[in-house]
C-alpha cells in the first residue's frame, strides 16, 4: 500500500495516509480540514489515531495535488463534494471531525446524512463557535496583506510560506474561497441532531470564545460533551497528544453507545 492513497483510487477528495488495524471493522474516521488547511495538516492526527479508525482526510480542491481545481466558495458546494466522495462508506460507522470551517462543514454533513437516514456514530467538533452564536464574518474581504497577517496571527500556516510571493499567490485562491464560504454561511434552523457531539476547543481562542463553543449543545438531542485545552485556535497542535487522547475516548463511546 503507497504511503498516500487515494480512497478509492479515482475519488479526489479522500487520503488515507495510513492503514487501519482492522479493515472493515474499525469505525471510519472523517477529517474535516479548516479554512485554507490541506489533507497533510492532519498526517500526525492519522498516524496517531490508526490504531482506534479507519482515518480519511478530505483534501478539498485548490490546495496541493488539487491545485488547478476551482475551490467552492460556499458551504454547500464543499459538502457536496464530501457527501460524493463518501458514498463508498455509506452504512459503515461513520465518525466526522471538523476543525474551524471543517467543523461548520461536519455538521451540515450529519445533518444531510441523518435525512437519508444514515446517522453517523458521532460528532466532534474543534475549533469553532455554535452557529447559533452570532458574530459578523467578513474575513474574505480583505485584502491579501490583512487576510494573510489574520491567517498568521492565527499561527495555523508557516510564517515562511506566507512571506514568498509565488507561494502566497498559490495560497491565496483556496484561503479566499475557503473563508468566503465560512463568512457567508447561514444556519438555517431544523432538526435537532440526533447524533452524539463531542466539543473541542482552545481555552484562549479568539475565533470561539469557550461559551461560543459550548452553543453546540443547543443543536443536538443526544449526548454533549466538551473539553476545553489551553491554548488558542490552533491548540491540535500545541496540544497534539492529549487531542489524540481525547478522540480515542470520543470513538471507543461512540462506538458503545
Amino acid at each position: 500500500m503507497s504511503v498516500v492513497d487515494r480512497v478509492p483510487a479515482r475519488d479526489a477528495w479522500l487520503r488515507r495516509f495510513h492503514p487501519p488495524a482492522r479493515p472493515g471493522t474499525d469505525p471510519v474516521l472523517v477529517v474535516l480540514p479548516h479554512a485554507g488547511g490541506n489533507a497533510s495538516y492532519y498526517f500526525p492526527l492519522s498516524r496517531d489515531l490508526a490504531a482506534h479508525a479507519e482515518v480519511l482526510t478530505v483534501q478539498y480542491p485548490g490546495r496541493q495535488e488539487r491545485l488547478g481545481e476551482p475551490s467552492p466558495d460556499t458551504i454547500d458546494g464543499l459538502v457536496d463534494g464530501v457527501e460524493r466522495a463518501l458514498e463508498p462508506w455509506r452504512g459503515r460507522r461513520l465518525v466526522l471531525f471538523g476543525h474551524s470551517m471543517g467543523a461548520v462543514l461536519a455538521y451540515e454533513l450529519t445533518r444531510r446524512l441523518e435525512a437519508s437516514g444514515d446517522r453517523p456514530l458521532g460528532l466532534i467538533l474543534s475549533g469553532r463557535r455554535s452557529p447559533l452564536v452570532p458574530r459578523r464574518d467578513d474575513l474574505h474581504t480583505l485584502d491579501d496583506d490583512a487576510l494573510l497577517a489574520h491567517v498568521q496571527a492565527l499561527s495555523g500556516t508557516d510564517a515562511g510560506l506566507l512571506a514568498d510571493p509565488e507561494l502566497r499567490a498559490l495560497i491565496l485562491p483556496a484561503l479566499r474561497g475557503d473563508y468566503r464560504a465560512v463568512g457567508t454561511y447561514r444556519h438555517e434552523p431544523g432538526p435537532l441532531l440526533r447524533t452524539p457531539v463531542s466539543v473541542l476547543c482552545g481555552e484562549s481562542d479568539p475565533r470561539a470564545s469557550v461559551a461560543e463553543a459550548m452553543g453546540w449543545r443547543e443543536l443536538t438531542g443526544a449526548a454533549f460533551t466538551f473539553r476545553g485545552f489551553p491554548g488558542g485556535h490552533f491548540y491540535l497542535a500545541e496540544r497534539h497528544e492529549a487531542v489524540v487522547r481525547a478522540i480515542a475516548e470520543d470513538l471507543a463511546v461512540f462506538a458503545t453507545a
